[in-house]
């Protein structure tokens, strides 16, 4: 658009002067951006929202905070930090979200999202003392990440992933049985660069399942009799792995796993509707599927289902989880039992202690009057509409709005209800964005005012979130994808056999990426980077077992999230 307006005006315009883009120019990109954000802001202060923190080092190890606002609408950026110099305690983190807080309004916001880091719940700790009644809550797209990292360090199911890479880089050294792949597929890559290694774990094996036909050709050809490589002992294992009836029944069995876990995951981390109401019920519904592609075989499944439990217990289970669960009218009336649970129960009523905290006449309408009219179906939560409005789960069902439709005779609850169920579940947005950050923080830029450096990020920050948003209603789009080959570099490089005919492994990574702009069924939506992360720095209740784990963040191939039987 810019160089369009160039263009009329002709060669006699003459260009902004230093001082006009630095100072007044980049003022009014500020002020534009916040008169875009208006609306958000509007919406903070009607249904409530909530903070999103992020705390990474870049590649150069700088320490650096960002602060996000997340609403029913989308996502902004507020703020961030260089604290490399700083110890990051409790005390240093609550500052600074507390500091955000007041200046979004300590009435507009409902929670704080961020992993559970020891000095993060320490921080949980602080704001507790100092308003009790905002929560802080656990990312529920990081906490999945840890079960899924749990269960495949599983031994049957990490024997098949560690087959299934050794396969992949066996293919990737060479160029010769790289072209027989890339021949045989009809140039379609094995490899799937997820946003974490293990997403690029699933989306890889996901894709060896896709294309096991072509991978058996390939290795009962001729010309991988030919081949040199075929007997080599990597190649020699490379063709035991790919005719073996025992791993790919093994692939299937980690897929079938996997898949009902990943499908929470890409609802959480895609954040295509407020998924507060929604993390709870569907890790239950996740559960029962597993059991059920395990047979009912308790042995089976009973290791799996005890790492989700440790991995919920005090992240994803807490009164404010518990509370929109039994909120969300798709659960509630298609299960009446909930409300006769206990723990469900309990937390709902600790829940409105918190929230109503020192009011006792409003716990009392909300608890002992609006709730039993909406668990009785009384009223309009009796109408038809009302209950046959809820009986599916579709991505158009939005429980907020059926609660501004259903709960007029309960203002009160209905109030809470709609904030609560418009809540995200997920810090993700709240996205690390490298090149944005290290294009203002050079050592010449540095040299700039404070106040120039941080409206330089607030305005290319939110500028990037914009376009994200907008790409983020494209529901087709797959969000565990990278859009760059570096994080599935332990699923094609391993060390070379000294043959000579090793690939570079950038070259790969170079196709690979080259594969991603142009694969119709591939569609990275934006720049994304793994962080990886260990169990032992993570507070939850009750757990013993300690896995590895990554941290996600999102993006790009549709891909069937049902497997056929």
């Amino acid at each position: 658009m810019m160089l369009e307006v160039v263009g009329q005006f002709g060669t006699g315009l003459p260009p902004p002067t230093r001082y006009s883009l630095s100072d007044p120019l980049l003022k009014h990109e500020v002020e534009r951006t916040k008169s875009l954000l208006k609306k958000n802001e509007e919406e903070w202060k009607e249904i409530g929202c909530s903070i999103m923190t992020d705390a990474w080092s870049d590649r150069k190890r700088r320490s650096i905070m960002n602060l996000c606002v997340n609403s029913k609408m989308d996502t902004v950026f507020l703020s961030s930090k260089e604290c490399s110099n700083e110890a990051h305690t409790s005390q240093y983190i609550y500052d600074y979200v507390e500091s955000c807080i007041q200046q979004v309004g300590p009435d507009h916001v409902v929670q704080v999202v961020t992993d559970n880091a020891t000095n993060n719940m320490g921080a949980a700790k602080l704001l507790q003392e100092k308003r009790p009644t905002i929560f802080w809550t656990s990312c529920a797209t990081h906490t999945i990440n840890l079960m899924l990292e749990g269960i495949g360090g599983l031994p049957r199911f990490k024997k098949v992933l560690d087959q299934a890479k050794k396969l992949t880089i066996f293919i990737y050294a060479h160029h010769k049985t790289l072209a027989m792949m890339r021949n045989h597929t009809k140039k379609r890559e094995i490899i799937r660069p997820g946003v974490t290694r293990f997403a690029s774990a699933f989306l890889t094996l996901q894709s060896l399942s896709e294309k096991k036909e072509q991978l058996k050709n390939m290795f009962s050809s001729n010309e991988w009799e030919e081949c040199k490589f075929s007997g080599t002992p990597k190649g020699r294992a490379s063709y035991g792995t790919v005719t073996s009836l025992q791993f790919w029944a093994g692939v299937t069995q980690c897929l079938k796993v996997f898949s009902p876990l990943v499908k929470v995951l890409r609802m959480v981390d895609a954040d295509w509707k407020p998924s507060m109401g929604l993390v709870y019920g569907e890790l239950k519904v996740a559960k029962e599927e597993i059991m059920k592609a395990l047979g009912g075989n308790e042995k089976a499944y009973k290791p799996i289902i005890d790492i989700i439990n440790n991995k919920m217990k005090g992240r994803l289970d807490s009164k404010l989880h518990l509370t929109a669960y039994l909120l969300n009218p798709y659960y509630h009336y298609n299960d009446s039992q909930i409300q006769h649970d206990p723990d469900v129960m309990d937390a709902v009523l600790e829940f409105f202690d918190t929230l109503l905290f020192g009011d006792f006449e409003m716990q009392r309408q909300v608890v002992m009057i609006d709730l039993p009219k909406y668990k009785e179906k009384v009223d309009r939560f009796g109408a038809d509409l009302a209950i046959k409005g809820c009986i599916v789960n579709n991505p158009d069902f939005d429980p907020a709005r059926w609660w501004g439709l259903f709960g007029g005779s309960t203002p009160h609850l209905k109030k809470i209800a709609m904030r609560i169920l418009s809540l995200t579940s997920s810090s993700s947005g709240c996205e690390r964005n490298w090149s944005t950050f290290e294009a203002v923080h050079t050592k010449k830029r540095n040299r700039l005012e404070t106040n120039r450096l941080n409206n330089l990020v607030y305005v290319q920050f939110n500028a990037n979130l914009m376009e994200k948003n907008k790409k983020r209603k494209d529901r087709t789009l797959e969000v565990l994808l990278a859009n760059d080959s570096h994080s599935a570099q332990e699923w094609i490089i391993d060390g070379d056999d000294g043959d000579g005919d090793e690939v570079d492994p950038e070259s790969v990574m170079e196709a690979i990426d080259e594969a991603l702009k142009t694969n119709d069924n591939q569609v990275p939506r934006k720049s994304s980077t793994t962080r990886e992360l260990y169990d032992e720095d993570f507070e939850s209740e009750n757990e013993e077992q300690v896995f590895e784990e990554d941290e996600y963040e999102s993006d790009g191939v549709k891909i069937a999230e049902e497997l056929e039987d």
